[in-house]
């Protein structure tokens, strides 16, 4: 039992000697990692206390040469004093506060100190590259300004040489360019002064407007020859231009008030005076763009120009066609109205045929109503081409539609005239057929003609003289006609086939007799067959006969039909 006891107590003091060894440990990684982070801002403010401000600030003093430039440096060295002595101390004081409780291990505490020392240290840091920065706006200033006014120096001068070199075409601003070059030298020359007199800010004044003056010199050396050869030269002479097509298309019985022409170039004139005013003090602002909206004007103008010329000769060319389909058409209402009552006697027109006239009749009246206006318009000369071609163009539409309209009616009353001529036609070829099939059947001396060929022929007759019946009438009703001479046609064609084929079966039933009676005497039923098909032959029966007779040879000769068929050509 006191063994067992030992044991224990012994595991228990292993532990806690474990458990104060792991946190020794624990509390000496976070001692020297908070131990490396004071270290670290202990660097920091001995970077801030070492910044180039006092070098910079020496510098400054042996530039010293006016009033401005020593108020500068005291202030500058004021703000320097307030940072080292107090914003420096505070940290530095801050960084002892937090040696001592990192000492203490008051790692809480130490760690909001660590956090206030940074806040505090970037403010001191800031605070110390703004004052830097504006010093060196000083010491770097004499460096950066020559390169600046050197790059610019070059620029200058080789505006300078390529206006000098095309100096005529500069026109009437060429004194105000040369006087604008000129003040660019005296601003060159007061920069030397003012970097004499270290007046700093008077130099930075004089860089930027250099820059300006020259960034704006490159605009009028770029941009003056155009705009003064376009003032003096090409504006007038398109102006001049203009007018003088306007007057001559005006005097040829053009109407061109719509483009408002003489209003627009008494604007444009007006406008270039103001321009004119500002290029001779070198202000070019929106200059090239208004000019171009005039060129812009003018070329539109040539375009409309020639648009209406050419607009003019399509709408005199189409006023003469359209005169033409007008007199046609007119000629055409008139003929079908002075024919109305002849084709109305004639053939049964339908109503809505004899209102679709009266119907193009109004519309053709309409027609010749506007276009008489649309031509009496011409001739005031009040409308431009262009508009007056539109207008025809809608007249033009509406007559085609009024074509359409009345090629309809005309094929509609053209249709039963030549139906009823086609009909009496139809009825002279039905004659001859059943003429000839009258004939074949003489010809051939049939000895007995079959019922079904006068039925058929009583039923064609019959046909025949109902197209004679419609033919007679007043008026003929179309319709019923080509019905009539549809079903008379059917019937002629009916009774010429089957006079055909009853001709072809007599005659091939005769030869099959014929040519059976050589094998009378071979055998009975040979002779019994031949006399029942001569009897049927004579009934006329002659379908029937054929058929005996090839059945009864069919029994010496196999296959005597289709060589019946052969021998004597039937096909």
């Amino acid at each position: 039992m006191d063994g067992f006891v030992l044991e224990i107590i012994t595991y228990f003091l292993i532990a806690v000697i474990l458990i104060i060894v792991v946190l020794n440990i624990i509390g000496l990684s976070q001692y020297r990692k908070l131990k490396k982070q004071l270290d670290s801002l202990e660097l920091a403010k001995n970077k801030v206390i070492s910044a180039p401000i006092m070098s910079e600030l020496s510098k400054v003093e042996t530039l010293i040469k006016n009033e401005k430039t020593e108020e500068k440096y005291k202030g500058w060295r004021n703000r320097f004093d307030t940072i080292k002595n107090e914003s420096l101390s505070n940290v530095n004081d801050m960084l002892l506060e937090a040696d001592f409780l990192l000492e203490g291990k008051k790692y809480k505490d130490l760690l909001s100190k660590i956090a206030y020392i940074e806040i505090n240290l970037y403010e001191v840091k800031t605070k110390t590259e703004i004052l830097l920065k504006e010093i060196q706006e000083i010491t770097l200033s004499e460096e950066k300004n020559r390169n600046i006014v050197t790059n610019l120096k070059i620029t200058y001068r080789e505006l300078l040489q390529s206006f000098i070199n095309n100096k005529e075409d500069y026109g009437f601003a060429v004194v105000s360019v040369e006087l604008q070059f000129e003040n660019i030298e005296k601003r060159f020359a007061e920069f030397e002064m003012a970097m004499e007199n270290n007046d700093y800010d008077e130099v930075s004044h004089i860089v930027k407007a250099l820059d300006d003056m020259i960034k704006h010199m490159e605009i009028v050396v770029k941009e003056m020859p155009s705009i003064v050869i376009a003032i003096e030269s090409l504006i007038p002479k398109k102006i001049k231009d203009i007018n003088d097509i306007y007057n001559n298309m005006t005097e040829k019985g053009f109407q061109l008030d719509y483009l408002n022409i003489e209003y627009n170039i008494e604007e444009i004139e007006k406008k270039i005076k103001d321009i004119l005013d500002r290029v001779k003090v070198l202000n070019l602002a929106e200059v090239s763009f208004e000019i171009k909206t005039f060129s812009d004007y003018f070329d539109n103008l040539y375009n409309d120009f020639e648009r209406e010329k050419m607009v003019r000769k399509v709408y005199e060319e189409s006023v003469i066609e359209f005169k033409t389909k007008m007199i046609k058409l007119n000629d055409i209402i008139n003929e079908i109205y002075n024919q109305i009552d002849e084709t109305k006697y004639n053939y049964n027109v339908a109503e809505q045929d004899i209102q679709s006239i009266d119907n193009i009749n109004k519309e053709l009246n309409l027609l010749n109503k506007d276009f008489k206006s649309l031509y009496d318009t011409t001739k005031t000369k009040s409308f431009p081409y262009s508009k007056l071609n539109k207008e025809l163009d809608i007249l033009q539409n509406r007559l085609i539609n009024v074509e359409e309209e009345l090629e309809m009616i005309i094929e509609a009353i053209g249709n039963m005239k030549d139906d009823e001529k086609r009909a009496r036609e139809q009825l002279n070829n039905i004659n001859d057929m059943l003429k000839r099939s009258k004939y074949k059947i003489r010809d051939y001396k049939i000895p007995v003609i079959p019922n079904n060929y006068f039925v058929e022929l009583k039923e064609a007759l019959a046909a025949v003289k109902e197209i004679t019946k419609e033919l007679e009438k007043k008026p003929i009703n179309i319709e019923t006609l080509n019905t009539r001479v549809d079903t008379a046609r059917d019937l002629a064609f009916k009774l010429y086939n089957t006079t055909n084929e009853m001709i072809k079966t007599i005659q091939l039933a005769e030869m099959a007799i014929v040519y059976g009676n050589r094998h009378r005497s071979s055998k009975n039923i040979i002779e019994d067959g031949l006399n029942k098909a001569e009897m049927c032959f004579i009934k006329g029966e002659y379908k029937k006969s054929l058929e005996i007779t090839i059945n009864t040879i069919e029994i010496i000769e196999p296959g005597i039909y289709r060589r019946l068929l052969n021998l004597y050509d039937f096909k």
